[in-house]
């Protein structure tokens, strides 16, 4: 089986080397590619000096760099890592062990379960924010996974070569999680140990506008793949709001068999007409959604036939 270890770097001249070295000394034989995206330091020449397959990608944006990645590489195995050695090389073997054996579409380095994240990362915040995305997708899909964030992956051909990347920054571990859910791959977590950038290394996360960008995506993507649920959560906020407007005004009617509060009897009725509205737009997307899951289906099933012809 061709294996291939995608490393996506920004600046890490200080890293990349020892965490080619590390998978080098793991996975004799896989392709390492270090797909660089604009780093204004020695990260390319470091990773040409230690074997890599170095690649240019001008799209700012780790999104940006894994769909490249995705579509430029042709493997049997994929493993993702960042090159900032926080993933230590050696659960290699535990994460591509269930693609290998076809247990799983993808496999996730699931840095939360023994506590190694909590304890290493030095971050404000990231703790709070991990949590309150996988709170927000296992609700959604009543799913129970641990890591939702994390960027230490292994994945099948199927699942690289049918995942249309959209994220262009570090929301793309929340999309591949929300993509392998909605369109049902398989998902195995691996528990590994995580450890903290080395002195000097500086993460290029930043802890708001990021976290912002994932809570949009999820968001943008809870609209596309679940669209009843989505509307008819505005539908349900409107008419309790309405509700709220209405009922005074009803009761004022009934009483007195007149209405004095005219401008809360319009914002009543258009609360009810929007709620209306977004129903009807729920029903309707969710039966376009529907359409959509069928023809991505059939399109999979044609993926898996060539596949298949390219392996005989």
């Amino acid at each position: 089986m061709k294996i291939a270890i995608l490393l996506p770097c920004y600046n890490e001249e200080q890293t990349i080397g020892k965490v080619i070295d590390d998978f080098r000394k793991e996975l004799p034989a896989a392709d390492i590619y270090v797909y660089d995206n604009n780093s204004k330091d020695r990260t390319s020449e470091v990773a040409l000096a230690h074997g890599a397959i170095v690649k240019k990608e001008y799209k700012q944006g780790k999104g940006n760099v894994v769909r490249s990645m995705f579509r430029d590489i042709n493997a049997d195995i994929y493993v993702m890592a960042d090159g900032d050695d926080t993933y230590p090389a050696e659960f290699v073997h535990e994460l591509i062990r269930p693609v290998v054996e076809k247990e799983a579409n993808m496999t996730i380095g699931d840095r939360l379960s023994n506590g190694t994240y909590a304890n290493e990362n030095k971050r404000k915040f990231h703790n709070l924010g991990n949590n309150l995305v996988k709170g927000l997708i296992n609700s959604l899909y009543r799913s129970d996974i641990k890591d939702i964030m994390t960027g230490y992956r292994a994945f099948d051909k199927l699942f690289v070569k049918s995942m249309p990347v959209t994220s262009p920054g570090f929301e793309i571990e929340t999309e591949m999680s929300l993509h392998a859910l909605d369109k049902k791959f398989t998902i195995l977590e691996v528990p590994i140990d995580y450890r903290d950038r080395p002195e000097g290394s500086e993460s290029k996360l930043n802890t708001f506008s990021d976290g912002w960008k994932v809570l949009n995506m999820i968001f943008t993507l809870f609209k596309e793949f679940k669209p009843f649920q989505f509307f008819s959560l505005w539908a349900g906020l409107f008419f309790v709001l309405s509700l709220v407007v209405g009922v005074p005004v009803i009761y004022e009617f009934f009483t007195t068999d007149f209405i004095t509060r005219v401008p809360s009897a319009i914002l009543a009725v258009g609360l009810v007409l929007l709620a209306v509205i977004s129903f009807v737009c729920g029903l309707i997307l969710d039966t376009i959604a529907s359409l959509s899951k069928k023809q991505y289906e059939l399109e999979l099933n044609r993926l898996i036939l060539t596949l298949r012809g390219e392996r005989k």
